[in-house]
């Protein structure tokens, strides 16, 4: 579903105007300062000209799209224009940021129909949003001021660069910027940051090997890759180094590559092959000196063919190879856009998605408070939005993303400071429904960070898990987008209720008493090598994965029961799974009518014998007549 910004229609606004005979002027971002800036003209004399003024023959394209097409202007937006880099390297994935553009194209058989309106599509916040502008674009001494095209006639570049000024309020609010987020709009994939020079890549042959292998995969599968040097202070930024790059700066990755070395026939039997990436500064100069760069003696041990294969051209057109090992060496900061193939009709690995939408909000009642802050307010973590979700494999890949709400446009009004964010993950019982008041057995974390979106990777057990995103302070409010992929469905779903809640049948069935959380820890000496663990109360039943090749498994199994009759037992049941039918192994049964129980109890048989050859269950119930207990 497209969703037009602020409900400009570009079908209906190009037929108004071909039907007045005029050029498209949009007064939702007019050709004055204010468009340009956040409060004065710091450039000088702008004027405000559409590309026939500029040229005699303009085109979207000139010999079709090329990341050598883009020139980063007077504008601190390397991140941006490095993002159109690696977008224009990917064919499906421009055609969705420059929808139908064969029909917005310049026709020279047609000149009443130009209207001087365009439209672009951006992700944003869960939805790909079409926006309109005209075709008036800011110059100073008769030249383009912002990003431009190697070609003058070519204006595909300056035009999606003034649509994405228009969705964050004026061009200024580009000076400045994460090329991952750009990444995110153009594609609606999900980024990760890795920070290289904390990481062990550079020492590690290991480390650096599965990394190329994480960057090579998101190249093949169609994801988008930056890279960037970081600066040690302000007056280093976009400072040259003596190898060629360039400090505080976005390069696109536009190539990832195994580079086969050697000459002739017999270089094809060889398994000599060298990790190769290729790169390309935005401002379309300075590149790499070092070994591999383009004119360099290295290139001798790859045949002609290859180096025609690879594209290497001696130009200082500002793209350049390099090793993994010397990009690892040298680059500090490396973010991989993965594009999530959700598709049920492919070859490749595809994703189960859960899309959620939601905010934090303060409140003076604990029960309804629902901007807790992260996990250092004890007393108020918990009041979090907290959402739910399973893992029925024995072990899930799941890739999770927070990203909160653009605040770029509020710039203007001062307000455009992302908030610290980031979430928490809790391996909860298995049978929860109503939210967690007490913390559990965390899972795993993401790193806070005031980023719009923090992403992060990781293997989970089987079991069900409660995330909870929040931001670092406490009582900070804002609207959040939570995206969940896993291999199989995982049935997320908020938790808004607190505890049973009461209804109309509640007078003639009875309301709960007693809460119990039962923790079945770990099986000793049982009779079964493939055992797993049921637990029974009161008609509600959880039963544990399946623990192979051992008899002391390690269960860590947990269930939550809201109980009517505290007099009635708990039942906890050990099988033995086989091929055609399980067996019955040994139970526990557990009076609980107050108090806590933790300790080893030994197993008995269906007639209620205590049989030591059974084995024993470490157990721990906790009970508690305040329902919000756990």
């Amino acid at each position: 579903m497209v969703v037009a910004y602020e409900g400009q229609s570009f079908t209906s606004l190009r037929n108004q105007c071909r039907r007045n005979g005029r050029l498209f002027e949009d007064p939702l971002f007019p050709a004055t300062d204010q468009s340009l800036f956040y409060q004065a003209n710091r450039i000088g004399n702008i004027i405000w000209k559409r590309p026939q003024e500029l040229c005699q023959e303009p085109h979207l394209f000139v010999d079709g799209l090329s990341a050598h097409d883009l020139h980063q202007g007077q504008l601190g937006n390397c991140w941006f224009v490095a993002a159109c880099s690696t977008l224009a390297t990917q064919d499906g994935l421009w055609q969705k940021v420059i929808p139908d553009w064969k029909d917005q194209e310049w026709d020279e058989s047609h000149p009443e129909l130009y209207a001087g309106i365009f439209h672009f599509r951006f992700w944003r916040f869960g939805e790909w949003v079409d926006v309109v502008i005209d075709d008036r674009l800011p110059t100073l001494n008769g030249n383009l001021v912002y990003c431009r095209s190697n070609d003058p006639n070519e204006f595909w570049s300056a035009l999606v660069e003034k649509a994405y000024a228009k969705t964050c309020g004026c061009y200024e609010a580009l000076n400045g910027g994460n090329t991952a987020d750009a990444l995110v709009d153009f594609t609606g994939g999900v980024s990760q940051s890795i920070c290289v020079s904390e990481s062990d890549a550079k020492d590690n042959v290991e480390t650096q090997a599965e990394l190329f292998r994480r960057v090579l995969k998101v190249h093949e599968r169609g994801g988008l890759i930056s890279a960037s040097v970081a600066a040690s202070s302000s007056s280093d930024m976009e400072a040259r180094m003596p190898n060629g790059l360039v400090k505080g700066h976005a390069y696109a990755v536009t190539d990832v590559r195994r580079v086969r070395l050697g000459h002739g026939f017999l270089a094809f039997f060889k398994s000599n092959k060298l990790e190769m990436i290729r790169l390309r500064n935005p401002w379309g100069r300075s590149e790499w000196s070092g070994p591999w760069s383009d004119s360099s003696e290295e290139w001798k041990k790859v045949s002609s063919r290859e180096r025609e294969n690879l594209g290497v051209v001696v130009q200082n057109d500002g793209e350049f190879w390099m090793t993994f090992g010397d990009f690892i060496s040298n680059f500090t900061d490396l973010i991989l856009c993965r594009m999530i193939n959700t598709s049920y009709l492919s070859l490749h690995k595809t994703w189960e998605e859960v899309t959620l939408r939601d905010s934090w909000s303060r409140h003076d009642d604990e029960l309804k408070n629902r901007a807790g802050g992260c996990a250092n307010n004890k007393q108020t973590f918990l009041q979090n939005p907290q959402y739910i979700f399973d893992v029925t494999k024995s072990e899930d890949e799941a890739l999770v993303c927070l990203q909160q709400r653009d605040r770029r446009a509020s710039l203007k009004e001062g307000r455009g400071e992302n908030l610290a964010i980031g979430f928490e993950i809790y391996k909860v019982e298995l049978n929860r429904k109503y939210r967690m008041h007490a913390p559990q057995q965390k899972a795993a974390g993401c790193t806070y960070s005031n980023a719009r979106s923090v992403f992060l990777r990781v293997d989970l057990k089987e079991g069900r898990y409660v995330i909870l995103p929040t931001t670092f302070e406490p009582n900070l409010e804002g609207n959040f987008l939570l995206r969940i992929f896993t291999d199989v469905p995982s049935r997320c779903r908020e938790l808004r209720e607190d505890q049973p809640p009461r209804t109309c049948w509640t007078g003639l069935c009875g309301y709960p008493s007693l809460v119990s959380q039962v923790h079945v820890i770990e099986g000793n000496a049982l009779t079964g090598n493939n055992t797993y663990v049921t637990v029974h109360c009161e008609g509600d039943t959880i039963r544990s994965a399946v623990h192979d090749e051992t008899r002391s498994p390690n269960f860590d199994t947990k269930g939550i029961f809201y109980r009517k009759k505290s007099g009635d037992s708990i039942v906890i049941k050990v099988y033995n799974r086989n091929r055609l039918m399980d067996s019955f192994l040994g139970e526990l049964t557990l009076s609980t009518e107050a108090g806590d129980i933790s300790k080893r109890m030994q197993l008995r048989n269906k007639s209620g014998q205590l049989l030591e050859h059974l084995g024993t269950l470490s157990v721990v119930v906790v009970s508690s007549s305040v329902l919000t207990s756990f």
